[in-house]
């Protein structure tokens, strides 16, 4: 399976003999997508609105762009406005389609890495769910103080209405800019949305064009690392340097985690794992490190595994997103202007 995704990760990128053979199952992948929107639209299947603004922040290609640290952000600015965000998730791996509160001591296999880690980071009430409607009521009913919604991922889980469409691309813009399977998109670069956020160091004008609209950039910076369990022993990145290094990232994309480290002046062997890695394989058994870096969402699942919530070469690298609080003001305006029943 890790082969064939890399295989087909490489291929999204251009327009190869691999993708050319997969065109004709993606110009049908793109019809029955916009036959399902159309379903949508026309009310002949019905998207529940909710009584608070819903803003989805989602992508439309595959894999992780940063969509987590993008709502963490969001969150935390619409709190400074003096909103009261909740947030609602499919939830990865979630085994129950009901609704399912998240809490410092939820399992992480039950409601998800994300989830999780963004009920920690953000500070403000989730929950998870197969139905983001009934999960959205779910929170809200618990919550009654809510006034805004977030939800993460589900841009295509048109089940649920929205008032706010946030889109996340990063460096990789549309890759091929063909549909699945031919490409690595869900639905057309052209589809309608409120606002689009590239995740890269620069947006250059091919960039911007290929990912449409009047993109905001957001960069995640991330300037310290913690042992796993004590955030107290944080130190800067660059005390790390001259230790023996390894850097292991679960997530969409590890290169832009390796990336990141690199960009601050860290030299490490690259250990990529799958999106969503449990961990159970203990993948670290074999390592000859001095310092295990991995990422927040990795480190949720690592600190309730008992082979490794004690190992002391495991270090936590917090991200924090950066992007123009043009970006907040915007959406906040937009919320304030729909009357909450």
């Amino acid at each position: 399976m890790a082969s064939l995704e890399s295989t087909l990760t490489r291929a999204w990128l251009r327009r190869g003999p691999l993708a050319l053979a997969l065109l004709p199952l993606s110009l049908l992948f793109r019809l029955l997508a916009a036959l399902r929107m159309l379903l949508y639209r026309s009310g002949i299947k019905h998207s529940e609105r909710l009584p608070v603004p819903v803003i989805v922040v989602g992508n439309i290609f595959i894999g992780g762009t940063g969509k987590t640290p993008l709502t963490i952000w969001l969150a935390e600015n619409l709190r400074a406005a003096g909103l009261r965000p909740g947030v609602i998730s499919r939830g990865h791996g979630g085994q129950e389609a009901a609704p399912r509160a998240v809490g410092p001591q939820s399992d992480p296999r039950e409601v998800g890495d994300e989830p999780l880690l963004i009920a920690a980071r953000a500070a403000c009430p989730v929950v998870v769910g197969r139905r983001r409607a009934e999960a959205g009521r779910a929170l809200l009913a618990a919550h009654p103080e809510v006034d805004v919604l977030i939800a993460d991922d589900g841009l295509q889980h048109y089940a649920l209405a929205r008032d706010i469409e946030v889109v996340l691309f990063d460096g990789r813009g549309v890759g091929n800019g063909w549909l699945l399977p031919a490409g690595p998109l869900r639905e057309p670069p052209s589809r309608r949305r409120d606002f689009t956020v590239v995740n890269a160091p620069a947006i250059n004008a091919a960039l911007a064009r290929a990912v449409g609209g009047q993109p905001f950039r957001m960069e995640l910076a991330g300037r310290f690392a913690e042992p796993l369990g004590r955030p107290e022993a944080r130190l800067p990145l660059g005390r790390l340097q001259g230790r023996r290094i390894v850097a292991a990232a679960g997530i969409g994309n590890p290169g832009r985690f390796f990336a990141m480290l690199r960009g601050a002046g860290l030299d490490f062997a690259e250990l990529p794992l799958p999106d969503h890695h449990d961990f159970l394989d203990r993948p670290f058994d074999g390592v000859d490190a001095d310092v295990i870096l991995i990422t927040e969402k990795d480190a949720v699942k690592c600190r309730q595994l008992d082979n490794l919530k004690d190992d002391p070469r495991l270090w936590v690298v917090p991200v924090t997103a950066r992007i123009d609080p043009a970006l907040a003001e915007q959406i906040v305006e937009k919320c304030r202007g729909r009357s909450t029943a």
